[in-house]
């Protein structure tokens, strides 16, 4: 009985991290190496953190991409993070903060670019110009993004491939479908 004990402990200790939160045991590949990649994170929701303005902000997170002339004609322009360059991060809007927060994912060296709801807070023609952004900077960059994404309009201007997940998000359900065009993806969700 002790030993099945032991066995569930080091079983619950592999599934959940020291902050109780569910993880991927490592495991090793079946065959070949598994590549290291430097992965870029935008998360969904944006708390201003910084207590200084956007301006230390990105020269403190990404100097060397902030000040490139290609980032700012692709991408600080486009965002028009100049409008708010000398604003303090604590007194952004929501809308302002979302364009700082994909401007350093984007400036941030990754071979992958996790993005979570860009959409969120920005008005229409905003998230076009986001989508726009995100698009030109992944296939200029060659770089390979993931976007979480519920705006259909947006999600279908950004995507190659749409994989969709049939279940209930965040439990032993849900299942991700393989790889779709757009096309399909869109017919089938």
């Amino acid at each position: 009985i002790d030993k099945v004990k032991n066995c569930k402990k080091r079983q619950r200790r592999s599934l959940y991290n020291d902050k109780g939160v569910r993880s991927i045991p490592k495991l090793k590949p079946d065959e070949g190496e598994v590549p290291v990649l430097n992965v870029s994170y935008k998360l969904q929701k944006i708390s201003p953190k910084s207590s200084g303005s956007v301006c230390q902000l990105l020269h403190e997170k990404i100097r060397d991409a902030y000040t490139h002339p290609q980032f700012v004609t692709n991408v600080m322009k486009p965002l028009q993070i100049e409008n708010t360059i000398n604003q303090e991060v604590q007194t952004s809007s929501g809308g302002e903060l979302q364009r700082v927060a994909l401007a350093l994912c984007l400036g941030k060296p990754a071979d992958v670019h996790l993005i979570d709801e860009p959409s969120a807070y920005l008005d229409s023609e905003q998230r076009l110009v986001a989508a726009r952004v995100v698009k030109r900077f992944i296939l200029h960059a060659k770089k390979t993004a993931f976007v979480v994404e519920h705006d259909f309009i947006m999600a279908t201007y950004l995507v190659d491939h749409v994989i969709i997940l049939d279940g209930v998000l965040s439990t032993k359900n849900t299942v991700a479908n393989s790889p779709q065009t757009p096309l399909a993806g869109m017919n089938t969700f």
